[in-house]
């Protein structure tokens, strides 16, 4: 299944992906790079809500499109991050964005 529990108040660990726009597609030769605060070590993967690759690295570019999440230990889960192999996307930008800001969209195909 999904990420182990942490204790409560954990770190976070965040899921980068580059290109930085989401969802991201597989025909763009996507990077997925596992982050958090103070924690070393090996990083745990998740992919489709199963265990994927134990002891994995910290960034990698995907192969397969499907749903991915990662771990580390004494830190929560990684929000998931969606790669999709679809012929036609729009995206939006990855990072954070606050009602009231301008967006850029993408129609790519």
């Amino acid at each position: 299944g999904w990420c182990p529990l942490s204790p409560a108040g954990a770190q976070t660990t965040q899921l980068l992906v580059e290109p930085p726009w989401k969802p991201a597609v597989l025909w763009d030769r996507v990077t997925l790079t596992c982050q958090s605060s103070g924690t070393a070590g090996a990083t745990t993967w998740y992919k489709d809500g199963q265990l994927w690759w134990q002891k994995g690295p910290d960034r990698f570019v995907v192969a397969e499109s499907g749903t991915y999440k990662c771990h580390r230990a004494g830190t929560e889960c990684s929000p998931p991050m969606h790669v999709l192999n679809e012929r036609l996307v729009l995206q939006v930008p990855a990072w954070a964005l606050l009602e009231g800001d301008a967006v850029t969209l993408r129609c790519r195909g």
